[in-house]
């Protein structure tokens, strides 16, 4: 007896996927399958942008500048995917969220750990953040690990150092589990690398470039929430448009930006 075949069906498990919507509205309500959906397709990238930064940071610790360029633009690319979805979102009025909107409860992005893994992976560092999912659980074990773990900034000025630059000892040493933060030292170094290294230069750029469409999607982000709630609080007690604002222009690589004017 051989096994079935493999189906796009199967191979997708798309009978498992379909029954992951569960709207809670009486109805239910129209645009709760929209808001569903599109918070579960960003979970999906988020998983996705996870898998593929733990990538280039083993390529960076392999040394592959090409493939670590290769991928950057593939997580760029995602980045883009994800602003646009917002564009659907906003389809929605803010009438249409208020009739489903008090079913969430006290559920709320905020508590999305990936994105918050997300955050920990490009040098956003928060013990505190950790302490807010449940001991034991998934969530907790995977935000614990990513504290504990170098960031993809660590792995740039690691594979900075072995390329014969003069990286801070203290940079090279530092505790991974805070956030990263300018250091004067670092960036003479970065303004050599720029004028004298065009391999390190470009992936710098490509690290600028995600710096930004990060930024970008906060922004967006935002903005769709002010449109849809404007400023009142959000679900789960969180602060809502006010808290987002707060994280806007905040740069991963603080040290890429300070030298602009150095170039």
């Amino acid at each position: 007896m051989t096994d079935r075949a493999v189906t796009y069906g199967s191979y997708l498990a798309i009978d498992e996927l379909l029954t992951l919507q569960r709207p809670r509205s009486d109805g239910p309500e129209h645009d709760e399958l929209l808001f569903i959906v599109i918070h579960q397709v960003y979970e999906l990238w988020f998983k996705e942008l996870l898998h593929e930064l733990d990538h280039v940071v083993a390529l960076l610790e392999a040394g592959d500048l090409v493939r670590a360029q290769h991928t950057l633009k593939r997580i760029l690319t995602i980045l883009k995917v994800q602003v646009g979805q917002l564009d659907i979102l906003e389809t929605m009025t803010p009438l249409e969220f208020q009739s489903f909107r008090a079913r969430l409860e006290a559920a709320s992005g905020f508590q999305s750990d990936q994105f918050r893994q997300l955050e920990f992976l490009l040098g956003h560092k928060s013990s505190a953040v950790v302490s807010r999912f449940p001991e034991g659980s998934r969530a907790r074990v995977a935000l614990e690990r990513r504290l504990q773990a170098p960031t993809l900034w660590d792995a740039f000025v690691s594979l900075l150092a072995r390329q014969g630059f003069s990286v801070p000892a203290a940079v090279l040493a530092r505790d991974v589990t805070t956030p990263v933060v300018p250091d004067a030292e670092l960036q003479a170094e970065l303004v050599r690398m720029y004028r004298n290294d065009p391999g390190m230069s470009a992936l710098a750029e490509r690290l600028v470039d995600l710096d930004e469409g990060l930024q970008e999607w906060r922004y967006r982000h935002v903005k769709m929430v002010q449109r849809t709630i404007g400023m009142k609080p959000g679900t789960g007690g969180s602060s809502g448009a006010g808290y987002l604002q707060s994280t806007l222009m905040t740069p991963l690589f603080p040290d890429l930006w300070a030298i602009r004017s150095q170039l």
